[in-house]
């Protein structure tokens, strides 16, 4: 996996891959479950391409709200298909936790950031949960705000995918957020980063505030 397979795994799944290429950066075990998954559980029911052509077209938040749950449900209903199921199997220890992450094919696009609209659950353990929680993130690609955001943004719904990356769970004291230029400056010798205690949800969901660094990029 690296950065040319976007369409594939989505955009997290990618750097993953890419990163997992350097030597010196450590990126916790996992795997990816392809936008081919997706697909195939979209196309497998009528009733939710049915779904995706009203949303298209509608403008009323009350509307988008009743589609879009009835998108969620439907594909959280379908589950996880065996073949998935089986090929996941060897991979996942039944005593180690995981975290199961939503990884879209449009993502920190020049023009637009779908950062943060889909879901990611952490502390995930065994199988059984493991599966739920890839439908659930599937079905995160139709939460209300991700919805609206494409829609305001010209996002055709039926030519977004969704990949699903599932990773070992590491406890870090600390953790955080690196910018390779500074996001407020826009100077690229600059590095920014925001770090927290403990995992780095707490920062990125807005739970507690972070200790701002500023290096100077000497490599630059």
């Amino acid at each position: 996996i690296d950065r040319t397979k976007i369409m594939v795994v989505g955009g997290k799944g990618a750097n993953l891959g890419e990163l997992a290429g350097i030597k010196g950066i450590r990126v916790p075990d996992g795997f990816c479950i392809s936008t081919e998954a997706y697909k195939s559980i979209i196309g497998r029911n009528p009733s939710i391409n049915n779904l995706l052509e009203q949303l298209s077209v509608v403008k009323d938040r009350s509307h988008i709200v009743k589609l879009s749950g009835a998108i969620r449900k439907a594909i959280e209903g379908m589950g996880v298909p065996g073949d998935i199921d089986e090929a996941i199997s060897p991979l996942i220890s039944k005593d180690e936790a995981y975290a199961v992450r939503s990884s879209a094919t449009a993502e920190d696009l020049p023009n637009a950031s779908f950062a943060g609209q889909q879901d990611t659950y952490l502390n995930i353990i065994g199988k059984k949960a493991i599966l739920q929680h890839i439908s659930k993130c599937w079905a995160s690609l139709f939460t209300e705000r991700a919805v609206t955001y494409r829609i305001q943004n010209g996002f055709d719904h039926r030519k977004v995918y969704l990949a699903v990356v599932v990773q070992k769970m590491i406890f870090p004291q600390a953790s955080g957020i690196m910018f390779t230029a500074d996001p407020v400056s826009a100077n690229r010798k600059v590095v920014s980063i925001d770090a927290s205690f403990g995992l780095g949800e707490a920062l990125v969901s807005g739970m507690v505030n972070a200790d701002n660094y500023k290096v100077n990029n000497g490599t630059i």
